[in-house]
């Protein structure tokens, strides 16, 4: 399930306030931080983006 157009125009990383690019590997969808440095990738459960820090993983 993609997230609306709209929704990501508005969201941004809560650490470095950069926009998120939608990524989607099968069943698993998650928001990319699109900040130089930050790359935080924070997980979409249910269709709900979880835009917390401590939930985000980084770049491996």
């Amino acid at each position: 399930m993609s997230l609306p157009s709209f929704l990501l125009e508005i969201l941004v990383c809560p650490e470095c306030r950069s926009p998120l690019d939608e990524e989607t590997e099968g069943e698993v969808h998650e928001l990319r931080c699109t900040g130089e440095g930050c790359g935080l990738v924070y997980p979409v459960r249910d269709g709900i983006p979880v835009l917390l820090v401590d939930e985000a993983r980084r770049p491996s």
